[in-house]
């Protein structure tokens, strides 16, 4: 997936200026795809270069106009495309795992540290996570009459975001047996 499709969905889903892009790619579509303010920014212009994205100018009161970005007709028939498009399955690529096998050969308890300060970001990732479902989907503030016709850009975001917590738990549950192992294979100092 190139960048330009992340920033077609997310448009898609609503259209906005840079930094409210920017923004959303911090707060959701960032979880799961990761660009710098910059890159979005370039990105940006060079797909208004192409006719996949039209700008408009919004005043403001008090501070610059801002620019609006919304997806035009060929950069809908260049998501479509990709859309239809195969996908390879993601092949992992996982440092603390070779790191973890390659601690046979060392001394396992030198990668505790590590270990732990990855569990602690994937479970402050999970807390995120869940604060978002929260928020946005299961809340008392979020959830839509039960009589509403599905919204199937809430229900694939939901379902990103579930595949999102579930990687999380599994993550947390195997760095657990990694710190398990480990602690069993260092002896008492």
């Amino acid at each position: 997936m190139a960048i330009e499709h992340a920033i077609l969905v997310s448009l898609l889903e609503q259209p906005g200026s840079g930094y409210e892009l920017a923004r959303r790619f911090e707060r959701s579509i960032g979880y799961f795809w990761t660009a710098s303010h910059q890159q979005i920014y370039r990105v940006l212009k060079r797909m208004e270069n192409d006719g996949w994205v039209d700008v408009r100018d919004v005043p403001q009161h008090g501070r610059p106009d801002k620019k609006e970005y919304s997806v035009a007709d060929l950069g809908r028939a260049a998501l479509s495309s990709w859309l239809h498009e195969p996908v390879e399955p993601e092949s992992l690529r996982h440092d603390l795992a070779v790191k973890i096998r390659g601690a046979a050969f060392d001394d396992p308890a030198t990668l505790i540290g590590e270990v732990e300060r990855h569990r602690q970001a994937h479970s402050d990732r999970l807390a995120r996570y869940l604060a978002g479902e929260e928020r946005d989907f299961t809340g008392a503030e979020a959830r839509r009459p039960a009589a509403a016709p599905p919204d199937a850009g809430r229900e694939l975001q939901h379902v990103v975001l579930r595949g999102g917590i579930a990687y999380e738990r599994m993550t947390l549950a195997w760095l657990d047996d990694v710190l398990a192992t480990l602690h069993r294979l260092v002896p008492e100092r």
